[in-house]
């Protein structure tokens, strides 16, 4: 997806746990372990973006953790909406930075299903024992993994 701003853009990575692992996913263009994720499109929500990239990447279906409690509380002009688990601003260039708004949700499978025009360098489940042993993942990505596990109970 194109960017929405020359300097800044929305971006969600979402760490989806399931039957006690964490998936993350090699991301082709800056070749690293990350969540699953993207840009935050003009037509949608955070939080439909967190799901429709889930489900584009890797063909997921997941509940994303709602922490607030508040989630469905709305009127014609008001949506409360899931709200991130962390939140930070990184940059990607010189000129260009993301907002990143990371989710922790759960899936209903482990069946995943990457679509051909994806670009991927591959997914895996990793257990709490895997993550914290791999000496390829950034520590911080190892921290929102591992928080995701805990947060939810796996």
């Amino acid at each position: 997806m194109p960017h929405i701003h020359e300097a800044m853009d929305f971006s969600v990575e979402t760490y989806i746990v399931f039957d006690k692992k964490v998936l993350l996913r090699f991301h082709d263009k800056y070749n690293i372990w990350l969540g699953v994720g993207g840009h935050v499109e003009l037509d949608e929500n955070p939080n439909q973006a967190a799901v429709r990239e889930i489900k584009e990447e890797v063909g997921l279906d997941v509940e994303l953790f709602d922490q607030s409690g508040l989630v469905g509380k709305h009127s014609e002009n008001y949506l409360e909406l899931i709200p991130p688990a962390f939140l930070d601003v990184h940059r990607i260039s010189e000129t260009h930075q993301h907002i990143g708004m990371r989710y922790f949700a759960k899936a209903f499978s482990d069946e995943i299903v990457e679509p051909e025009d994806e670009k991927s360098g591959g997914c895996k489940w990793m257990t709490r024992e895997e993550v914290e042993s791999a000496t390829d993942i950034d520590e911080l990505i190892k921290m929102y993994a591992l928080k995701a596990m805990e947060v939810l109970g796996e």
